[in-house]
């Protein structure tokens, strides 16, 4: 039965292989943004001798929003592929991130949840740059959903830190 139950373990230790394509798409929606900054760049660009100082802020934070959304894919590659897959060898490179390899599975909970709270913080600046084109009830929607948010990162934080001294198992 040990043979078994080795060639068991060893085909569910190689489906980890499953994940990869999942995080080379994560590469390719990374893409994906880079031509949605391009594209909102050179919207921009004309246009901001002529727009308000509140326009010129929302199409600023509209790039803003879209690099902090490529960077929490590229921490989501980098860490789901080292903590699910493999790890990434680029050996002794001086452009390898202090954080990769060292980034856990709860770590990169805190990261994504701290993550979405500044995009949807942007999200609600640009709300707050532009009120007249929102309703009362949008916004009312946009600041709960935000604090909704917030409160969720407070929350698995606390339960990181409840967790962290706990030995492992319990």
């Amino acid at each position: 039965m040990k043979p078994m139950e080795h060639l068991l373990e060893r085909f569910m230790f190689a489906s980890r292989w499953l994940l990869a394509p999942f995080y080379v798409g994560l590469v390719g929606a990374i893409v994906l943004l880079l031509v949605k900054f391009v594209k909102e760049f050179f919207t921009l660009m004309p246009q901001v001798l002529v727009l308000e100082g509140g326009q010129v802020m929302v199409g600023i934070l509209t790039l803003v929003d879209v690099v902090l959304v490529a960077n929490l894919l590229q921490i989501i590659v980098f860490a789901g592929y080292e903590n699910f897959v493999s790890k990434i060898d680029t050996g002794d490179h001086e452009d390898r991130p202090e954080w990769m390899g060292h980034v856990t599975f709860a770590d990169l909970k805190i990261k994504v949840i701290g993550s979405i709270v500044a995009i949807s913080g942007i999200e609600l600046l640009k709300v707050f740059v532009d009120l007249d084109a929102y309703s009362n009830e949008q916004i009312a929607w946009k600041v709960g959903l935000h604090m909704v948010f917030v409160v969720s990162g407070v929350l698995f934080a606390l339960m990181d830190r409840l967790t962290a001294g706990k030995p492992a198992g319990h």
